[in-house]
């Protein structure tokens, strides 16, 4: 029996439509299946390192990463989630069962149903005339977008007509401009040059534009200072505001990322409003995001996490940010050396971009140098659970949750948002449903995969403060 190795060939990458284009999709989940619809997962495969694994995740530029199928088996059909499978070739000997017919581009000058015969499902078509582009969707030519460019600029061409002639020309002097039949002493009006090669002087028109008389004292061809134009006598920086730019987040746009309308222009609602200034950001204090700012929380009373409830709290990304740690805020934390402690970070759609593989030990809260003795005598501050690598989470909602495995019931005493049960002010929401904070009980680990509408899905907790960040 042998096993063979797939991904990282120059064709394996994820993508996802954005916009009518294909981008590559980073952080995604890819499994394995014996057939193109339906048919029984492979789950049997071992990862770069030879650890069994029953899926792969695409890196940050979306390549699926070098792995070993099952054995024996030379092709895969693989599924990252979205309407339709893709067949997989292994790299080395054997050979799959053939795949389905692949797209095909069309090109033709009107529309596509008079061009293409018989269209399969993805096929492209390119209107030569127009410049649009269609897809087929197995039903039906649908537009997408158009991709011919702006006009340029008008290229050398060939003189068309002059008297009468055309082709290679020859022009009189009134034909171009030249000095009319008036010059000052030159046979029929054309110039003739003298021994130098120069025009004489009695041959030149007798009105010739006059030169600058004088600016700043100076005659002829005159250099101006900047002060002389009312420009700035020195260089200066303006900021963005001062002239105008777009603030760093747009005002009505999804997770602070403006969007362009049909018309390829940021809608008015986008524009940017006052930008803040001077604020007490997660990076100012060496997070990269977070769930809340804990200073505007009061914490009256107590409170601690609950063995084996997996508490998940939302956290908005708004640019590409790196991150392999994922915080929580302790109100007092002493530390246990036994491994009772497990986190993850999840995108919006409940697939895990990472985690750990087995519950951590954790060390007291509150001992960095430096801390107020008071923090650090009664141990409190953020403390942190290391991810496997460190992973880019791209623009959108994400998920991350903590669990405390196994334990007693006072081990971990953390920073709260008090919540009168079920009515959680964080999981207000209009459009699409986000809930910012709820968990799930009798959890021994992090889940394969999240959904905020399950069954089990409870809010009647009060929720901890947590965060993101790189080290």
């Amino acid at each position: 029996m042998a096993r063979f190795q797939f991904g990282q060939g120059v064709s394996d990458f994820v993508v996802r439509p954005s916009d009518g284009l294909w981008m590559v999709a980073a952080d995604t989940e890819v499994r394995f299946w014996d057939a193109p619809v339906d048919g029984t997962q492979y789950t049997d495969l071992l990862d770069a390192t030879g650890n069994p694994v029953a899926y792969v995740i695409s890196d940050s530029y979306g390549q699926v990463p070098r792995f070993e199928g099952p054995d024996e088996v030379f092709g895969m059909w693989a599924d990252a989630g979205g309407a339709r499978r893709a067949w997989l070739y292994a790299h080395t000997s054997g050979k799959g069962e053939p795949g389905q017919d692949g797209s095909h581009w069309y090109f033709g000058d009107g529309d596509p149903e008079s061009t293409v015969a018989d269209p399969l499902e993805g096929d492209l078509f390119v209107d030569t005339g127009s410049g649009d582009l269609y897809s087929y969707t197995g039903s039906g030519w649908v537009l997408q977008t158009n991709i011919r460019g702006p006009e340029g600029p008008a290229g050398a061409g060939e003189v068309a007509s002059v008297n009468g002639q055309t082709g290679a020309v020859l022009l009189s002097a009134s034909d171009v401009g030249a000095i009319a039949t008036t010059a000052v002493g030159s046979p029929s009006g054309v110039a003739g040059l003298d021994a130098t090669g120069k025009v004489p002087a009695e041959q030149l028109p007798a009105a010739a534009p006059a030169p600058v008389q004088s600016v700043n004292g100076q005659t002829g061809a005159v250099v101006l200072a900047a002060g002389d134009v009312g420009a700035a006598t020195s260089g200066h920086t303006h900021t963005a505001a001062a002239v105008g730019a777009l603030a760093t987040t747009a005002r009505g746009a999804a997770n602070g990322v403006p969007s362009l309308d049909a018309t390829a222009r940021m809608p008015a609602a986008q524009l940017p409003a006052t930008t803040p200034r001077n604020l007490w950001t997660p990076q100012a204090l060496g997070f990269q995001a977070w769930t809340c700012d804990p200073y505007t929380v009061a914490n009256p009373v107590a409170k601690y996490l609950t063995p084996q409830r997996l508490y998940v709290c939302g956290i908005n990304i708004t640019e590409d940010t790196q991150v392999n740690r994922v915080i929580m805020f302790a109100r007092g934390y002493g530390g246990v050396s036994s491994n009772r402690y497990a986190a993850g970070i999840y995108r919006e759609n409940g697939t895990k971009v990472t985690s750990t593989a087995s519950p951590v030990a954790l060390a007291a809260a509150g001992q960095t140098t430096g801390s107020p003795p008071q923090m650090i005598n009664s141990h409190i501050g953020a403390t942190a659970i290391s991810m496997p690598s460190t992973v880019t989470l791209t623009p959108g909602r994400y998920w991350v949750t903590w669990v405390l495995t196994t334990g007693g019931t006072a081990d971990y005493s953390f920073f709260h948002i008090q919540n009168e049960a079920p009515v959680s002010p964080a999981n207000f929401f209009f459009g699409t449903p986000f809930a910012r904070a709820w968990y799930l009980a009798s959890q021994s680990n992090t889940p394969t995969s999240l959904n905020q509408a399950a069954a089990g899905v409870l809010t009647d907790h009060d929720i901890p403060i947590m965060a993101l960040a790189l080290v």
